[in-house]
């Protein structure tokens, strides 16, 4: 099992990341690094992320509100 993120705009279309992702072994590992680096990735353009497990999508995260939080 391969976990990725996919990074989108505001509208869903998506973008290159500003800090250059891996595949991840594990959803926690995921999910940490993505807690290291939202701010790099939101400041780089990216408004929200996407988590897939191998190719099934697990959820969309917006970088934005958790800015505003």
């Amino acid at each position: 099992m391969a976990w990725v993120w996919r990074f989108e705009t505001a509208d869903g279309t998506e973008t290159a990341p500003a800090v250059e992702p891996e595949e991840f072994s594990t959803q926690g590992d995921a999910e940490s690094w993505i807690g290291e680096v939202w701010k790099d990735l939101l400041d780089g353009g990216a408004e929200q992320v996407t988590l897939f497990e191998d190719d099934s999508e697990i959820y969309v995260m917006s970088l934005r509100a958790a800015a505003e939080s």
